[in-house]
């Protein structure tokens, strides 16, 4: 029997399944009108912006570096324009090195880019872009150009460089900049984020001197440049930008001529010479020699440069005016003498008899005169630079009356100079020897070693800076000690308006006046009667001074010091400290010839030379300049020319490119900007850097680039006296500083 299909049934089946998914059909419709509304109008700015973003770029415009300045205008750091060939690791199609291999055969590429590439690259993270050469000629430039699409990871970029145009004259104060390394990286993650965000595109930073001292000052403010780019990421247009703010010139307190006359006057000799304004602090004059070339560090310094910089036993990267620690010999007589008068343990009229010798605990101590200086008051003790005198002081005082005493000037403190890096010195004291050694017998301070102290021995050690910013102290007439600063102004790169560097008091001597009469009237009589006399014969004005001239080893008990038998670096070193003009002082003094022996041979007259100058507008004669390069002369030979014939720049840097007239303060060096109709049509738009702007109406001189000549100082010559950590103790007995 067959069975009937329910078409009533299979109608109604059916209608469900057409009614479920017609449901499902409209479900589904609904759903993708509804994704379409969140994304088409909920969400349209936003995907509108990533839109945008991802045919645009946001580039942060680097702002250029502010002009470093002396207190005339002279231009000290400025900015060149040059183009790089740069490698990003992460973007590379070949091995780096088959890249680099080719790219040699388009630019030249030689072994010293290679080496200062990869000591780079160590420091870098693989995004980052890293050059492989700098300063690329057009022609380089238009080579690269044609064949770039063989080289995805290689750009040709425009870059900012800073320069040194004056070389080594006076690389320690200005400093340099050089690329930022992944500990500098780190530090910066700890800044405010607006730093941070100012450092942005920032690949070079100062490391040394006023350049890192006065970083933020001198970095501007970074802008920001929204570019439209193509499928492959290449900028195609620029759409709108905020301009970079250059950076603020700072101009400094130093006299780059006195400075230049200074580094001259010490010829190959190592020491360091610090002169300062006893008014205000200001810093006249901050020379550590040998100095260096700072424009080998801009690019990133080759290896063999730096292994001879950095292992030369001259050791020119050690600024010995901020960091040698010396001790200061007879210099420090005129602040003992003080110290003295101040506690009542000597009257200025109180005499002793000098036999030559002192002697103490079974030890003699002697004098630098062979039978003594007779019968010696406090005025003769300074004036002749007898070490009797003082031996006996020091053991009649002690090492902690000295210590507090001689605080006052600011031995053994950081001076607060307002650049990096600064050595303490050494003034000892009981608490400073127990705190100093492990070794109970080690702590405990002899009575024979108080002696030494007296004549500026011993444990002593200070720095150049140090001895200037006393002697500024002592010859200032209010007794004032004012804070040593390098910079004079900031000039602000926008309004052009200059922000003077107040003078800061930081500490107040409360000496008697009778009692700083008494000093300085002996320092006085140093440079007429006494050590400085033959230096200062002839000079126009009255100054005051004080030689010595410090032990670099012990001498054993009855030997006898022989300055020509002495191994070089085993001489005594010559020292200088002194202020001019005497009535009202004008510029005070500290300075150091390395091993040069004594100080009123070799020290005093490089000072007679800057008073002369400083004062007088006086500059050396050519046979002069010679003879005191070698140590050769005390009174000035020959005629002294006026300082207003030698013009600016000196006539070496001139032959080597800078300019003979001042530029116009902005304008961009000509013969460092790559040019043409190739380059033009080879580059994306990107901002254009210029050369920030100095003081209005300042007479400031612009030098052209020249390519760093990389001249190093020769080598062979000691690491400065520094104080150790545990000094060894001084030799008794045998002390002599004249």
């Amino acid at each position: 029997m067959t069975e009937l299909r329910n078409v009533e049934a299979d109608l109604s089946k059916f209608r469900g399944r057409v009614l479920v998914a017609s449901v499902a059909v409209l479900v589904l419709f609904l759903l993708l009108v509804a994704r379409l509304v969140v994304l088409q109008v909920v969400r349209h700015e936003e995907f509108d912006e990533q839109a945008e973003a991802n045919r645009t770029a946001i580039v942060p415009i680097v702002p250029n570096r502010g002009l470093i300045v002396d207190r005339n205008g002279i231009v000290l750091a400025s900015n060149y324009s040059a183009y790089t060939l740069e490698i990003t690791p992460s973007r590379l199609a070949q091995p780096l090195d088959t890249v680099i291999e080719q790219l040699s055969h388009v630019i030249e590429i030689g072994a010293r880019d290679k080496r200062r590439f990869r000591k780079l690259l160590e420091e870098s993270k693989s995004i980052d872009s890293v050059p492989l050469r700098t300063k690329l000629t057009d022609e380089e430039v238009a080579r690269f150009t044609v064949q770039r699409f063989r080289f995805p990871g290689v750009d040709i970029k425009a870059r900012l460089f800073r320069s040194y145009p004056w070389g080594e004259l006076a690389s320690h104060a200005i400093g340099y900049i050089g690329r930022v390394n992944q500990s500098e990286k780190k530090q910066m993650e700890d800044w405010p984020e607006d730093e941070q965000a100012n450092y942005r595109g920032t690949e070079y930073i100062g490391k040394l001197g006023v350049e890192q001292s006065y970083e933020k000052q001198l970095h501007g403010i970074t802008g920001v440049e929204q570019v439209e780019t193509s499928a492959g990421g290449r900028a195609v247009r620029k759409l709108a930008s905020t301009p970079a703010t250059p950076g603020d010139t700072v101009k400094l307190s130093i006299d780059i001529k006195l400075q230049k006359l200074v580094e001259d006057l010490y010829g190959d000799r190592r020491g360091a010479f610090v002169a300062i304004d006893p008014r205000t602090g200001e810093v006249l004059a901050f020379v550590s020699k040998p100095t260096f070339d700072p424009n080998l560090f801009v690019d990133g310094i080759d290896q063999e440069n730096w292994q001879a910089l950095n292992e030369s036993l001259d050791k020119p990267l050690l600024n010995r005016a901020l960091r040698g620690t010396y001790p200061p010999g007879s210099t420090f007589k005129p602040f003992m003498a003080l110290a003295a008068l101040e506690t009542g343990k000597r009257r200025p009229e109180q005499a002793i008899s000098d036999p030559g010798y002192f002697w103490f605990g079974g030890h003699q101590f002697r004098d630098d005169k062979p039978g003594g200086h007779g019968t010696v008051d406090m005025y003769r003790s300074i004036v002749q630079s007898c070490d009797t005198y003082y031996y006996i002081l020091a053991n009649d005082m002690g090492v902690d009356l000295m210590h507090e005493q001689l605080s006052h000037f600011g031995f053994g403190e950081i001076t607060g100079i307002d650049i990096h890096g600064e050595s303490k010195g050494l003034l000892p004291s009981t608490e400073w020897k127990r705190k100093a050694y492990r070794r109970p017998e080690q702590q405990k301070w002899y009575a024979g070693e108080t002696i030494s102290l007296g004549i500026g021995q011993g444990y002593n050690n200070f720095t150049p800076l140090q001895l200037a910013t006393a002697m500024a102290t002592i010859s200032n007439p209010q007794g004032a000690r004012m804070k040593p600063h390098m910079v004079k102004e900031i000039v602000d790169s926008v309004t052009k308006q200059a922000h003077p560097v107040a003078p800061q008091q930081v500490g107040q001597l409360t000496a008697k006046p009778e009692n700083l009469a008494i000093i300085r009237k002996a320092m006085v009589g140093v440079t007429i009667e006494g050590t400085s006399a033959a230096a200062f014969r002839g000079a126009q004005y009255t100054s005051g001074g004080k030689t010595g001239t410090a032990q670099v080893v012990g001498i054993a008990q009855g030997a006898k010091y022989s300055h020509a038998n002495t191994e070089e670096r085993h001489r005594d070193h010559a020292l200088y400290i002194a202020y001019a003009p005497a009535e009202d002082p004008k510029i005070a003094i500290g300075m150091i010839v390395e091993n040069a022996g004594f100080g009123a041979a070799n020290a005093a007259p490089i000072a007679r030379r800057v008073f002369d100058y400083y004062l007088m507008g006086l500059y050396p004669s050519e046979e002069d300049m010679a003879a005191v390069k070698l140590g050769k002369a005390t009174t000035p030979l020959g005629t002294p020319r006026p300082a207003s014939e030698f013009a600016w720049p000196p006539a070496a840097a001139a032959a080597a490119g800078a300019p003979m007239a001042p530029a116009s303060a902005g304008a961009m060096p000509q013969a460092a900007v790559p040019t043409g109709p190739l380059i033009a049509a080879a580059f994306s738009p990107v901002a254009t850097a210029t050369v920030g702007t100095p003081t209005a109406g300042t007479n400031v001189w612009v030098p052209r680039w020249r390519p760093a000549t990389g001249a190093l100082p020769a080598a062979g010559a000691a690491a400065p006296a520094s104080a150790p950590r545990k000094p060894a103790r001084p030799a008794r007995g045998v002390a002599q500083s004249r």
